[in-house]
């Protein structure tokens, strides 16, 4: 496919953005995303004209307008501007306010469900970016040091993702999150803990897992091990009765701050320290969810770190430009509650996962970034794809979104086919490792909280667990085929194409055609199953609902989908299907 022979339809001003978005037109084109993509999308309530994306409320009585800076084959459009709204007299702005208002009545009258909290969680999520993009202007230079320029791709996300409705939604105001947020560049020390030998719970996939806690503070008490914690954790806990006690007794010494410096990275509760990635429970609610480690998720992760290890090894070896970090470890407090058994609060509250460093696995000579950042929709650290690709013309984009795909799919559908193992390779879980030139020549994935089994695929392993453990980390097939699709293609390929598509517009069905054509290429070597041969004849694409998820309260494990028109599909690739015509205003 030449780079000639099938550009992105409609609207195709300039695309670069020149500037990230106030904080207003940030929470209102985010709110549009996910109208257009879970509730007006759908129910064929859009349009495309004149430069503009048209989108009604049907139920509420509202037509909204927004200015676009370039249209999407998947209907992923880009904004410019703020938001209008048609009245007798023409076209009228709408603030953010108000058309979270009017996003609160839609959904009211659509599902029959009222929610208090929503228009609080989005007032929350405005501060949040407000402060990121307040706190981005005192940002540093990372000068090309690789460690640096990580952490600076982790702490870079201004805005959050770009389809919930409440992507920087926090427990608090940011005045009390801001000293451990990424945003603001947070580096601090861990609260350390001196924990009576028998009142530590812990398990292990490997001798020497749980040694980089150790190592925080090796001199410790005789009779005694250290737990580290979230200072924010540690403050939010300090006056658990439990705890209070143990303290006074002894059980616990509060050996103050550590001496080691800790990041904090884009999830917020997972810190790094240069060696050793460390995954907190945060009593926080961050997006939808309290940021907790469940005690399922802490014997789980261990669980999966053994469970995986031939299966790992089996696609390192297949596809050895890809890996896993592990999550060999956990420790946590187990305190005696009332019945004499840990105090279920304190046992999740303190529990604390070890993830491998980058050392690890990384690649020598290669620069690791968060490909959330990479493919951000506006520049905003030192990792962004416009700074990798700089100097590069169209041809030179579609070489290294092809080297990037040959890296990133395959090894996900053979986990998937081959082992009935669901990887959530989303934005945030990935990490893509760069050479010298920029080159994509490593992909990390990461977070084992989100990686499930088939159960049919793992009936022995499954079944050597706790029932409350093993139940957690599975899905059937087909849901787990939708999370994989979901999260490998409509979440993290799309994303990163429409930020290439951004430095070339008009190459948006060349760059589709090269995840066809990698997609096609697997499946001509390693078979083609009913599910992968659906996905290359262009069936609709599931697309988490997070909008109607957070509206109706439910987990993210309970987070039904929307169907999305594919771009797949060779017609569309080759034009005979205009991009807009499934959006049609109707």
């Amino acid at each position: 496919m030449s780079l000639t022979t099938a550009t992105t339809p409609a609207h195709t001003a300039p695309t670069a953005p020149a500037a990230p978005p106030t904080a207003d037109e940030a929470v209102a084109h985010t709110l549009l995303n996910c109208l257009l993509r879970e509730v007006s999308g759908p129910e064929h309530q859009t349009a495309v004209t004149d430069g503009h994306l048209l989108l009604r409320l049907p139920r509420r009585g509202v037509l909204l307008r927004v200015a676009l800076r370039r249209t999407s084959l998947l209907g992923a459009h880009r904004f410019t501007g703020g938001v209008t709204e048609r009245r007798n007299d023409g076209w009228a702005e709408v603030d953010w306010r108000t058309l979270a208002e009017y996003t609160r009545a839609e959904l009211c009258l659509r599902t029959g469900v009222r929610n208090e909290e929503f228009l609080g969680q989005i007032t929350s999520s405005h501060q949040g970016v407000a402060a990121a993009l307040a706190a981005r202007e005192t940002r540093q230079e990372t000068d090309g040091d690789p460690l640096a320029t990580y952490l600076a791709s982790e702490q870079s996300l201004m805005l959050g993702h770009r389809f919930h409705p409440t992507p920087k939604a926090r427990t608090g105001a940011p005045a009390s999150w801001a000293a451990y947020a990424p945003e603001t560049a947070a580096r601090f020390p861990l609260r350390h803990l001196a924990v009576r030998d028998h009142l530590i719970i812990e398990e292990t996939a490997a001798p020497g897992a749980t040694d980089p806690l150790d190592a925080l503070h090796p001199a410790m008490p005789d009779g005694y091990r250290l737990l580290p914690a979230h200072p924010w954790q540690y403050e939010l806990l300090r006056d658990h009765p439990a705890l209070r006690e143990a303290l006074d007794r002894g059980d616990i010494l509060d050996l103050g701050p550590g001496a080691t410096p800790f990041a904090a990275t884009a999830s917020v509760r997972t810190l790094y320290d240069g060696e050793t990635f460390l995954k907190f429970s945060l009593n926080v609610r961050i997006t939808n969810c309290l940021r907790k480690n469940a005690s399922y998720e802490l014997s789980g992760a261990v669980a999966l770190t053994r469970v995986l290890e031939p299966v790992l090894a089996d696609l390192a070896a297949r596809f050895p430009g890809t890996a896993m970090l592990r999550e060999p470890a956990y420790r946590s407090l187990a305190l005696p509650g009332p019945d004499r058994r840990p105090d279920h609060a304190l046992l999740e509250g303190f529990g604390v996962i070890v993830r491998e460093g980058l050392s690890q696995r990384l690649l020598p000579g290669t620069t690791p970034l968060l490909t959330a950042a990479v493919a951000d929709e506006y520049p905003s650290g030192p990792g962004h794809i416009s700074r990798l690709l700089a100097s590069a013309g169209p041809q030179q984009a579609l070489d290294w979104w092809t080297a990037y795909l040959q890296l990133l799919l395959p090894p996900v559908l053979a986990a998937y086919f081959d082992h009935g193992l669901v990887l959530e390779p989303h934005l945030q879980n990935v990490l893509v490792c760069v050479d010298a030139d920029g080159m994509p020549a490593q992909v990390l994935l990461r977070d084992l909280e989100g990686t499930k089994l088939v159960p049919e695929h793992h009936t022995d392993a499954l079944a050597a667990l706790p029932p409350e453990v093993a139940a957690p980390m599975t899905y059937d097939a087909q849901r787990g085929w939708d999370r994989v699709v979901y999260c490998l293609l409509v979440n993290h390929v799309a994303e990163m194409l429409a930020a290439l598509a951004d430095l070339h517009p008009h190459t948006e069905a060349d760059l589709w055609g090269r995840v066809r054509d990698t997609l096609q290429t697997h499946a001509d070597r390693h078979g083609c199953p009913p599910r992968l041969a659906a996905l290359l004849a262009g069936v609709p694409l599931p697309a988490k609902a997070n909008l109607l998820t957070r509206w109706k309260r439910k987990a993210d494990r309970e987070a039904g989908y929307v169907r999305l028109p594919s771009p797949l599909a060779e017609d569309v690739l080759t034009g005979a299907v205009r991009a807009d015509a499934p959006w049609r205003l109707r």
